[in-house]
């Protein structure tokens, strides 16, 4: 979700290890430093990627700049957008298992009554063959505060 719910002093602290990540490994562009907190509140670094990455398509809904934008204004060489958070904003992955039915038969899943949630929208991947564990998309929702987006979100997938 966007914004994150984690300590400010954590945030910043996760900042600070991205963008010595990023300056280490020379990047021009865009680097998505996927990260996560443990229980005891250590910071870990997962998974880089020199690209847009699915933990951060909601910027799409949350950011004056999406990722995607701003991937597109690094390789043209344009001034890069602003990142600022214009709105809460939450994704729940989409994966196979959502398509796959007890028997393994590929039903349609309930788009219509996820869409019904007020600020929900549905993003598709372009994927023929659901198989279990495969991304196929994602819902993406926004609400007027973090929890309200995850909220959204969470209830449009149990609907599917």
């Amino acid at each position: 979700m966007i914004p994150s719910s984690v300590a400010a002093g954590l945030e910043i602290h996760a900042q600070r290890v991205a963008e010595e990540i990023a300056a280490g490994l020379e990047i021009e562009g865009l680097l998505a430093v996927e990260m996560f907190v443990t229980k005891t509140g250590e910071l870990l670094v997962n998974e880089l990627a020199p690209r847009p990455h699915n933990s951060y398509h909601a910027s799409e809904l949350a950011c004056v700049t999406s990722q995607f934008e701003q991937a597109v204004r690094a390789v043209c060489d344009l001034p890069l957008g602003d990142v600022s958070v214009v709105q809460p904003a939450a994704i729940a992955n989409l994966l196979g298992e959502v398509w796959l039915g007890g028997n393994r038969e590929v039903r349609e899943p309930r788009f219509d009554r996820a869409l019904a949630i007020p600020g929900v929208s549905l993003h598709l991947y372009e994927k023929h063959k659901p198989r279990k564990g495969r991304k196929m998309g994602h819902l993406a929702a926004v609400g007027k505060t973090p929890d309200e987006a995850v909220k959204r979100v969470m209830m449009a997938k149990e609907l599917l």
